[in-house]
């Protein structure tokens, strides 16, 4: 009986209860655990940063209980092309994309946040539109890092663009690099991917990615594989040489011998949407013949870009600046308007991004809508409006196949992406349009293809969310809900699920997405952001520490 008392005691000191076995339980949820197995009723348990417990946990204790019955429980999607990185400087909450379930944000299409030369953050200071920051880093590893601690809620991640790597060693020159030249670059490659680079990046239909020769590709994705990375394009065109475009990609993965990844696949223009079965095709026999090939996409038929693509190559040479000085030199007027080959007819060509503040009445309006207001051709309001503006002037492109949308889904290869920052409807965000597929890319492939088309199982969309990208990228301990992985997890009602951005009204958020946390920590709450940022870097087989 003392014994008892003394029990009671010690107890009563120690706070009278028990510990917990966990953290956190979500009980009763559907679990979908990436792998692209059925799913199946359970629980799923967090300690601290990681998943701690997955199955049947009724006999178990936590400190917080969330019963998810009638929810899909999933580890944390990845947005294979991201353009985040200036965002996430003004705004860490990733709001867009939190509210889709995204824990990682993959960065770096053919330009990346460093590695950066005196000139080149000088030059990024002074290009700075409505989001403006201090430009405290010169390596990629240092920015990833800088934007870890100014405070992110999702987990980042990003190739090292050969764009970058060209403008720190060649500025804008459009020409062959040297053998020294390449050599300077290369060990550039090397230096990001000790950083924790996920790989080499490109972007060849831009200044100055585009720039750069197969034999220069294949010379930098050697040292990229050597670390263990991809190598990830853009590739150069994606309309009428789109297949030859194809080919230069499967070339390079053979002869670097690395895993690569085709940016957002896509067959551009009316005339070219029966190429996407032959691009399908070739996918497959390179894979066939052993190749790691892989693709991303969005699920919209419009694509975004700059409006001044649609500019003749010898206009573009140089860089931005050099183009808008060209255009500005009334010599050169006549000869730019005689060169003009819009591959996409103006009635498909909305404007919806411009820097100067004056010129934003005509968001959301079609090129040909307002050349007619303006009394002039297309080809001299193009002209006009990018010379006014100073810059290339985001547009998006009615350019895709509907049919091609759901061909492209269902390959087993094909993984995600926004290809847009992550934006918040609210504040510097809102003077700008976008494309819906910042706020909705992710949510409409739950929504429109996995439970209105049935195009592929809800099993298959979250393996090609999760466990795919996280295979191709090397990432360790992410993609998948298994016990020792980093607790990425996301809670999502497939039922109600459901981007609502639209082309008219882009800046609406998701929804259908209950709770999210990164790292252990929650993010989303009942659909409410937290306020946490508790998102970390996301480094590359290659990552060397003793870099840092």
């Amino acid at each position: 009986m003392k014994q008892l008392f003394t029990l009671c005691i010690t107890l009563l000191f120690a706070g009278c209860t028990a510990p917990s076995d966990y953290d956190l339980i979500i009980q009763n949820g559907q679990i979908l655990d990436g792998s692209g197995e059925p799913s199946y009723t359970g629980d799923l348990a967090i300690r601290a940063d990681t998943i701690a417990a997955v199955g049947d946990l009724s006999d178990a204790t936590a400190d917080t209980i969330i019963d998810a019955e009638g929810l899909a429980v999933a580890p944390g999607f990845i947005n294979m092309l991201s353009w985040a990185n200036v965002s996430l400087l003004h705004d860490g909450r990733s709001m867009s994309d939190i509210h889709q379930g995204v824990t990682l944000e993959v960065m770096g299409e053919g330009r990346s946040m460093g590695p950066l030369n005196e000139k080149m953050k000088q030059e990024m200071a002074e290009d700075q539109g409505d989001i403006t920051f201090d430009v405290a880093w010169t390596t990629l590893g240092g920015y990833l890092e800088h934007l870890e601690e100014k405070g992110v809620s999702t987990n980042i991640a990003s190739f090292v663009g050969n764009g970058t790597l060209r403008e720190y060693v060649m500025g804008y020159e459009n020409r062959p690099a040297t053998g020294e030249e390449i050599e300077q670059m290369k060990e550039l490659v090397d230096e990001a991917m000790r950083q924790g680079a996920v790989g080499l990046s490109s972007s060849l239909l831009y200044a100055p990615s585009g720039y750069a020769n197969t034999d220069e590709l294949v010379e930098l994705a050697q040292v990229a594989s050597e670390h263990g990375g991809m190598y990830i394009s853009h590739i150069r065109d994606e309309g009428d040489d789109l297949l030859s475009s194809l080919d230069e990609l499967i070339e390079i993965a053979e002869r670097a011998d690395i895993r690569s990844e085709v940016y957002h696949l896509k067959a551009s223009g009316e005339d070219n949407w029966h190429k996407m079965d032959e691009a399908i095709q070739k996918i497959e026999e390179a894979r066939s013949a052993g190749l790691a090939i892989t693709a991303d996409m969005y699920n919209y038929p419009a694509s975004s870009t700059g409006l001044h693509v649609q500019l003749p190559d010898w206009v573009r040479d140089g860089g931005i600046e050099a183009m808008i000085e060209r255009l500005a030199n009334p010599e050169n007027r006549q000869r730019v308007l005689d060169d003009i080959e819009f591959s996409h007819t103006p009635d498909k060509i909305l404007l919806v991004g411009f820097q100067n503040p004056d010129l934003r009445i005509h968001q959301g309006k079609y090129l040909s809508e307002l050349s007619a207001e303006m009394g002039k051709t297309p080809e001299e309001t193009m002209i006009d409006l990018i010379v006014e503006d100073d810059s290339r002037i985001q547009v998006v492109y009615f350019s895709m196949s509907e049919e091609n949308m759901a061909k492209k889904v269902q390959q087993p290869w094909m993984s995600f992406c926004s290809d847009a920052g992550s934006y918040a409807p609210e504040g510097v965000f809102l003077n700008q349009s976008t494309h819906p597929r910042a706020y909705g890319s992710f949510a409409r492939l739950l929504a429109k293809y996995v439970r209105d088309e049935q195009v592929i199982s809800l099993e298959e969309a979250v393996r090609k969310l999760t466990s795919l990208p996280a295979e191709n990228l090397r990432l360790e301990k992410r993609g998948a809900l298994k016990v020792g992985h980093f607790a990425d997890v996301v809670v999502f009602d497939p039922e109600t699920i459901q981007d609502n951005a639209t082309f008219e009204e882009p800046h609406q958020l998701a929804s259908g997405v209950r709770h999210v946390w990164v790292n252990g920590g929650q993010v989303l709450k009942n659909g409410t952001h937290t306020g946490a940022m508790p998102g970390r870097v996301v480094r590359g087989p290659g990552y060397d520490a003793e870099t840092d």
